[in-house]
């Protein structure tokens, strides 16, 4: 893994801008810091400045763990071509059928989960999020969580996350197959993904030399992610240096 903001790195990003290509961001943890409270997840002021401009200059897209009309809510109106949300599901086909499974799904984990303190079911329609941040023993929540969904007798695919257990329809698309959806809608060459989670591996762990430049937030040996930014705040760095090297280039 190699820092993308280091000189030796800048024809990355040079090449990048030059051609085609369609960002992709996660929005917890990426463009806007990790909080303790998820409803006051927000970009900084800077953040959401920058973005604004990259999104004039580049076709960018947003998926994110959240549902699609709460992420779009959060980018302060920039002009975000494309928004996905339930971890790359949403929009998509099937949604009524996810919706069904996850509508059974809940009331089995709140039943099992009901003696947890400090474990918080999120329903996102297509998805759940198992919440343990708040948790005073949280191997314990941890493992009562993973029990609890093992138990669900449909098909469940589960994401690990940051105090987070993630519960999706085993049969639902990935951020993966959405950004490469996305790619191919836009008719791009290349596209960049920006993230920071386990739930961002899906785009991560993709081989496709020459036609998708993954960079995680936070440097780790465990990531599939080619490139990394040191931390969140390096993200406006970053962001900034897309704008000047599109400093008179139109969207493409």
């Amino acid at each position: 893994m190699k820092r993308l903001l280091a000189p030796e790195s800048a024809d990355i990003l040079a090449q990048l801008a030059w051609s085609r290509a369609l960002l992709g961001f996660d929005f917890d943890g990426t463009l806007a810091p990790i909080v303790n409270e998820r409803d006051q997840a927000f970009m900084r002021a800077r953040t959401r400045e920058l973005f604004a401009q990259v999104c004039t200059r580049y076709p960018c897209a947003v998926i994110s763990g959240r549902s699609q009309m709460d992420v779009a809510a959060r980018l302060g109106g920039a002009a975000v071509r494309y928004i996905v949300g339930n971890h790359g599901l949403e929009p998509g086909a099937e949604l009524g059928e996810f919706e069904k499974e996850i509508a059974a799904t809940r009331p089995l984990l709140e039943v099992a989960l009901a003696g947890c303190p400090g474990v918080e079911i999120e329903g996102k329609r297509y998805s759940l999020a198992v919440h343990y941040r708040k948790s005073r023993r949280k191997n314990e929540a941890r493992a009562a969580i993973a029990d609890a969904i093992r138990s669900v007798p449909l098909p469940m695919r589960v994401i690990g996350g940051k105090l987070v257990f993630n519960v999706v329809p085993a049969r639902a698309p990935n951020k993966g197959d959405a950004l490469i959806r996305l790619r191919g809608l836009e008719g791009a060459n290349t596209a960049l993904y920006l993230g920071d989670d386990l739930t961002d591996e899906d785009v991560f762990g993709l081989d496709q030399p020459g036609r998708l430049l993954t960079v995680r937030v936070g440097e780790s040996g465990s990531s599939a992610a080619r490139y990394f930014l040191r931390d969140q705040r390096e993200v406006d760095v970053f962001l900034a240096r897309l704008v000047a090297l599109r400093a008179v280039e139109p969207a493409r």
